[in-house]
């Protein structure tokens, strides 16, 4: 019997299926192709003696040096293949009949997410070896943050899903960059520290699921979801002592102007700011708009598209420029959330 033994770089060493090692410590010969195999301190320490060999390059010359192995007399013979290797497949057709039966076994498999470790380590090298990347700051890769997350929302709306799977790994790349600079400033922080921030805020705002609250529709999971965040932030203004929080803090004013209007007008929606605390019923009656809350209107995704390129086209016309205008209008009603949350009410 001939066992092809697979396991992983990303898992160390020593760290094997009970099948794996079952079959190691069945076996007569174990056959590793370098003295560098990781598996081979681990394994001698367990009282298996891995047995180097001079592998000849090429699966067919290969197979005839285990096939060799498999017909003499030293039988059962485990083949550690090298980490990361899977030609089993094309190994096993070229194995002789003669050898006898030959099986592939994974010792070892990856974990969701470990191949970002290879990412992490590349990052690391590229920080170090290459002038470009060695130079950069959080400041000047922020247009490229942008370009990223924009060039990945055209796929998702193309549909284009291979597409898709590389610009999900140019954000990544973004992401992974911006902590790697952060973990060289005294006190600053690494990779794990981000992903542990992002665990503990994933847990903490699904108590529904890592909790004992009970919630019966998605309807609920968001409120729940606002009423943390709401709290959140009231802790981060007292350890800040920013004075009391509002609805539109940790809203992002750099983003795009249509985006920043949508998400201060949800804010104050769920807050129950009233329409006349936020914008002026006149402003509202001259842009024939409807109150926050209202009932949805019969307006369809085309024509509310359509509309919107009629309002850049009239502002064009005026000479107005409708994303700096949209974003002065946004800010203005910020400040008047604002003052509606320090009133009376």
């Amino acid at each position: 019997m001939l066992t092809v033994l697979l396991t992983s770089r990303r898992v160390a060493p020593g760290l094997l299926t009970w099948q794996a090692w079952s079959a190691l410590r069945a076996a007569r010969r174990v056959l590793a192709g370098s003295a560098s195999h990781p598996q081979i301190p681990a394994l001698t320490a367990a009282g298996v003696s891995p047995e180097v060999v001079q592998a000849p390059a090429g699966v067919g010359s290969l197979a005839e040096l285990l096939s060799a192995a498999a017909a003499g007399p030293d039988n059962p013979v485990v083949w550690l293949a090298p980490p990361g290797e899977d030609e089993d497949a094309a190994l096993l057709a070229a194995i002789s009949p003669a050898a006898g039966p030959a099986q592939v076994l994974h010792g070892s498999h990856d974990l969701p997410g470990s191949h970002l470790l290879d990412v992490v380590a590349i990052m690391d090298t590229l920080r170090v070896s290459c002038p470009w990347d060695a130079r950069q700051t959080h400041s000047s890769l922020a247009p490229y943050l942008l370009e990223e997350a924009y060039e990945l929302l055209e796929e998702i709306e193309e549909g284009d899903l291979a597409a898709l799977r590389e610009e999900l790994g140019d954000v990544l790349l973004q992401v992974l960059f911006h902590a790697r600079i952060a973990a060289e400033r005294p006190g600053g922080y690494t990779i794990d520290d981000v992903a542990d921030t992002l665990a503990a805020k994933l847990i903490r705002r699904h108590p529904h699921v890592f909790g004992s609250v009970s919630v019966s529709s998605a309807e609920d999971v968001s409120r729940n979801w606002e009423e943390i965040k709401k709290a959140e932030r009231a802790e981060r203004a007292v350890a800040s002592q920013a004075g009391a929080p509002s609805v539109l803090d940790g809203v992002a004013f750099g983003q795009p102007a249509l985006s920043l209007a949508a998400q201060l007008q949800r804010r104050a929606e769920r807050t129950g700011v009233p329409v006349e605390g936020a914008e002026p019923p006149s402003s509202l009656a001259a842009g024939g708009g409807a109150e926050l809350g209202a009932e949805p209107s019969s307006l369809t995704a085309e024509e509310l598209g359509a509309e919107l390129m009629r309002v850049v086209g009239r502002a064009r016309a005026a000479g107005l420029d409708p994303e700096l205008e949209l974003r002065a209008a946004a800010r203005r009603f910020a400040e008047r959330v604002r003052e509606w949350e320090r009133s009376d009410r």
